[in-house]
């Protein structure tokens, strides 16, 4: 049995996953920069939640990612989790990641069962997002949301736990280089957070304990 099929994934992530959600972050987009960071340190982070969906087929287990919009004024043609702020009348981070998840691609929450959470993670427009860990079931209609959703795609999970493919690249940023992980695949480029948090679902599930 492969290590990305979704038995395998079920056995490790009941042992190697958070049961409930961290209370504090535990990596950020300021790691890998010690000498040029960004988050404000006497700002209260903005809570945040994001789905880490795993799909089932018959090749092994695929990660659901977005592309955004490239007109939106913030976070343009970027890859990410569906996800978004966790609002006051949202029950806790679960319910704000299937909230977000259902408007942003139009999956029910019926097709998805959450069973753990990564590490929170700390990015640097200062929202502190907890990673919610779900299994798809077969046979959701992804509908993107048209304002900000460009397309709802999906990427080999195995394509993804191979540490080869986490690249540290580097831009300039207001006077500062700043590095980030990053995970080319085929046209789209992963990056940032949200590669930081694919990053940390490669610790917690495949790197050696």
């Amino acid at each position: 049995m492969s290590l990305f099929d979704e038995p395998e994934f079920r056995a490790r992530a009941a042992h190697r996953l958070h049961a409930a959600a961290p209370p504090i972050h535990s990596f950020s987009d300021d790691d890998l920069n010690p000498t040029a960071r960004m988050i404000p340190a006497d700002e209260a982070p903005k809570p945040a939640a994001v789905l880490v969906g795993l799909v089932p087929r018959e090749s092994g287990l695929n990660l659901l990612l977005t592309e955004r919009q490239p007109h939106l004024r913030r976070h343009a043609g970027q890859i990410a989790f569906p996800g978004g702020r966790i609002d006051d009348t949202d029950a806790d981070a679960v319910a704000a990641a299937l909230r977000e998840t259902e408007e942003e691609t139009g999956i029910a929450p019926a097709f998805i069962e959450p069973i753990g959470f990564l590490d929170t993670y700390l990015t640097s427009t200062n929202y502190r997002v907890v990673p919610v860990v779900a299994v798809l079931r077969p046979g959701f209609t992804a509908v993107p949301q048209e304002a900000e959703v460009k397309d709802v795609f999906e990427v080999p999970l195995a394509f993804l736990m191979d540490p080869a493919h986490h690249e540290r690249h580097s831009r300039d940023w207001q006077g500062h280089t700043r590095y980030y992980y990053a995970m080319p695949w085929n046209e789209r480029y992963i990056w940032g957070a949200t590669a930081g948090m694919i990053r940390n679902l490669y610790r917690l599930m495949y790197e050696s304990p």
